[in-house]
């Protein structure tokens, strides 16, 4: 038994999937498709960047989509790879539509377009500059829920992200989480302030959920073959109506990796493979437990010397 994973914001760089661009046909179609799909350059920005266009949300989420489904399809048409065997599926965030368009339920044509509507609403659900995303380590998640609790009248600040053992991320707007962050130093707690340009997988994007409410009834959705866990209750769902509800709740909703990670291990499912950039995913992994198989591809070299341990 294994399980494919598909990683989230955070985890771009400027000229991932080159190695696969340059020596696969295949990918070259993919990038062309984009950009026609899209009207923008998103080829140019992925290989070539500049950065900031690279981590503007919008150009952000669409780029990392790409690059996740254009490695799932060389490690199956290429490769030879039987990755649609994985018991189980999950993506981070944004990667939940990676997951989707890669076991076929979502065209890969509408996991662009939507991702980019997704990250343009996310971005401008609150203005730029006036929120973000801390990333507090070392510390029980019940420890913050506590804090976060205890505060309310004070502050207004969120767990977007429970990762990782020892990993959380807490989203609000600027001036709450200076406050977050000065109870924080008091108690010698290790926190990060990410590179992050809005408060996301919070109420704080009301806004955008009203926006991709819309635009996921919208899409074309079969329920995948492969139970792919939500990120808003690390459950699969029930049928399409539910999924297209989950991806809309998704957007506000704590994002449950650890959990979802945790359930698939009790289902005795050990190992592991990381679609995508990065490896980001593949360290979150190993601190939930010990003894498990965890392997990212996300080079031309990863793929080559693979070999999926059922």
């Amino acid at each position: 038994m294994f399980s494919l994973v598909f990683p989230g914001q955070g985890s771009q760089t400027v000229g991932m999937a080159r190695d696969f661009y340059q020596n696969f046909d295949l990918v070259k179609k993919l990038f062309n498709q984009a950009d026609e799909i899209l009207n923008v350059k998103l080829s140019k920005i992925v290989l070539e960047g500049p950065r900031d266009n690279l981590d503007m949300t919008e150009n952000t989420q669409p780029a990392i989509f790409l690059v996740g489904y254009s490695i799932y399809q060389v490690a199956i048409k290429e490769f030879d790879l039987k990755l649609n065997k994985a018991s189980y599926a999950a993506g981070h965030s944004l990667g939940e539509y990676t997951a989707l368009s890669c076991l076929g339920s979502l065209k890969f044509s509408d996991g662009l377009k939507v991702l980019k509507i997704r990250g343009r609403s996310m971005q401008n659900a609150v203005p730029l500059g006036e929120g973000g995303m801390i990333a507090v380590i070392g510390v029980k998640i019940e420890e913050l829920d506590k804090i976060i609790s205890e505060n309310k009248n004070n502050f207004n600040c969120f767990i977007a992200n429970d990762n990782t053992i020892g990993q959380v991320v807490v989203s609000g707007k600027n001036d709450d989480l200076k406050k977050f962050t000065d109870i924080l130093k008091e108690k010698k707690i290790k926190n990060i302030k990410l590179p992050v340009s809005a408060p996301f997988h919070c109420p704080l994007m009301n806004e955008a959920s009203k926006i991709m409410s819309n635009e996921i009834q919208k899409l074309e959705i079969d329920m995948p073959k492969i139970k792919i866990l939500s990120n808003v209750n690390a459950k699969e769902a029930s049928d399409v109506s539910d999924l297209k509800k989950l991806l809309v709740s998704q957007i506000e909703s704590r994002v449950r990796w650890r959990e979802i990670i945790s359930r698939i291990i009790n289902h005795d499912c050990n190992n592991f493979i990381e679609i995508g950039p990065g490896k980001v995913l593949s360290g979150m992994i190993k601190r939930v437990a010990k003894n498990l198989s965890v392997n990212s591809i996300n080079s031309v070299d990863d793929i080559k010397n693979f070999k999926i341990n059922d």
